[in-house]
């Protein structure tokens, strides 16, 4: 692949026209839009909206998700020269036509404003008839977002990539926590249980509220095909949330987020699951706790922009051109 004198000096995030296809611009230069794809607020006519939350104020320990947003859209960068790999030459890039929606705008010291802010916000992507993935931000932003979901959808099977079950109990529905999160969702009837499931789980929990979970060793010693079988046979063709939190990643892949825990999945592992999920009905999906201050290297936010990646390939997977 080799950049011609025309494609180098055009940046598509601005200039795009075709709303599909690769893109050949310099990695290391240009505006860092989401997989080069167009910044717009008007979706007519696109088939998925990315978005980004770049908000940290929920978390148990370490700052910094905040600037997770902009760290994945700038590793994304080096993935939009050929289709991903693992998909049977699907390649969304070319196929459908994905925006970057931008980051929401909040006022980061009116913290209690964030939920419903966040609520509206992924409500005015999806009442233009597009679905979205989101980049964090800490885990707290999935609640808002599965209410947004909910109220077009019903309660959602969530799939849920974790080191951590978010259900601690907090029945103070107002107070913002990433560690509770999924507790409230489940209280306020936005989460299907039945047909839910966390992968990578590593942490106690006394009650699951009748979520099940596969634990990191299971995923170990079973098998990422065993997984995904797993999770397929219990979510069905139920709509479905895909959030990923990046700590699901053994700290020794994703050493760049505030709560890391030992013995987690491997990136191949994580890979491998995500690509044997194809043909579930995800209507959405998010990656989380990419902190970037506590990783030099860009690891975490390279694996962050991979996941988002295979969220589109996910959500765009059963419109696919076959």
């Amino acid at each position: 692949m080799t950049l011609d004198k025309a494609s180098s000096e055009i940046d598509g995030a601005f200039t795009r026209q075709e709303r599909r296809g690769l893109s050949f611009e310099n990695a290391f230069g240009g505006a860092t839009s989401f997989l080069r794809r167009s910044y717009t607020k008007e979706l007519a006519g696109f088939d998925l909206a990315v978005t980004g939350v770049p908000f940290d104020q929920a978390v148990t320990h370490r700052p910094g998700t905040r600037f997770g947003p902009r760290a994945i859209r700038e590793a994304a960068t080096l993935q939009t020269f050929d289709p991903p790999y693992g998909w049977d030459g699907f390649d969304p890039l070319s196929e459908f036509a994905i925006a970057d929606y931008g980051d929401m705008a909040f006022d980061y010291a009116d913290i209690s404003g964030l939920p419903g802010l966040l609520q509206a916000h992924i409500a005015g992507i999806l009442a233009q008839d597009c679905n979205a993935i989101t980049l964090g931000g800490d885990h707290f932003i999935t609640l808002p977002i599965l209410r947004a979901y909910a109220e077009t959808y019903g309660p959602l099977s969530v799939i849920q990539f974790d080191a951590h079950s978010d259900l601690w109990p907090d029945d103070d529905m107002d107070r913002i926590d990433h560690g509770t999160m999924m507790y409230k969702a489940v209280k306020l009837g936005v989460v299907d249980v039945s047909r839910s499931i966390q992968i990578g789980i590593r942490t106690e929990c006394a009650d699951y509220l009748g979520m099940p979970y596969i634990d990191a060793r299971s995923c170990h010693e079973k098998g990422a095909a065993w997984v995904a079988e797993q999770v397929k046979a219990r979510v069905g063709a139920h709509p479905a949330y895909v959030t990923f939190d990046i700590d699901a990643l053994d700290p020794a892949f994703a050493p760049g987020t505030g709560t890391p825990v030992w013995g987690g999945l491997a990136s191949w592992q994580a890979a491998a699951i995500l690509r044997d999920l194809a043909g579930i009905n995800m209507v959405g999906g998010d990656v989380v706790e990419v902190s970037p201050p506590y990783d030099t290297t860009g690891a975490t936010a390279i694996a962050g922009a991979h996941v988002a990646m295979e969220l589109c390939c996910l959500a765009l997977w059963n419109k696919r051109i076959k």
